[in-house]
């Protein structure tokens, strides 16, 4: 059976708070950032969680290897849990995640744009026909 994990996270970028969340399983990791307001509670976060779950766009999956398995020295541990309390700069993960997200979003604009480009060149072509049409009827 395939087990997975999420790692929520609060910063302050200025001039907002900011959640950064990131959801592992399956060899793969995708990240969600969202801008808060005001520095929000944990009632807040939770609250929000259960209410905008399903409304949360995630990044497309990025290939991970899964964490080695070892046994920590307990002076490391307490070194790594004290680390993981401080605030401090999003994962490289999810930043690669974000970052493909922001790229994705980047292509589908560029489509976009081309194919309106088009049509209004199509449509300014027939135009220039039909007037060229209506010119040699003559009157």
């Amino acid at each position: 059976m395939e087990t997975g994990y999420a790692k929520l996270t609060v910063r302050f970028e200025d001039p907002f708070w900011v959640l950064l969340y990131e959801r592992f399983g399956g060899g793969t990791c995708e990240a969600c950032k969202l801008p808060f307001g005001a520095e929000p509670g944990d009632q807040e976060v939770y609250a929000f969680l259960l209410e905008n779950w399903r409304q949360l766009k995630f990044s497309p999956p990025v290939a991970m290897e899964p964490p080695p398995e070892r046994k920590l020295n307990p002076k490391r541990a307490r070194r790594e849990a004290r680390r993981a309390v401080q605030p401090s700069a999003p994962g490289t993960r999810a930043q690669q995640a974000l970052a493909l997200q922001r790229e994705e979003g980047k292509a589908a604009r560029a489509r976009r744009t081309r194919q309106e480009r088009e049509a209004e060149e199509a449509r300014k072509f027939a135009l220039r026909q039909e007037k060229r049409r209506e010119k040699r009827k003559g009157h």
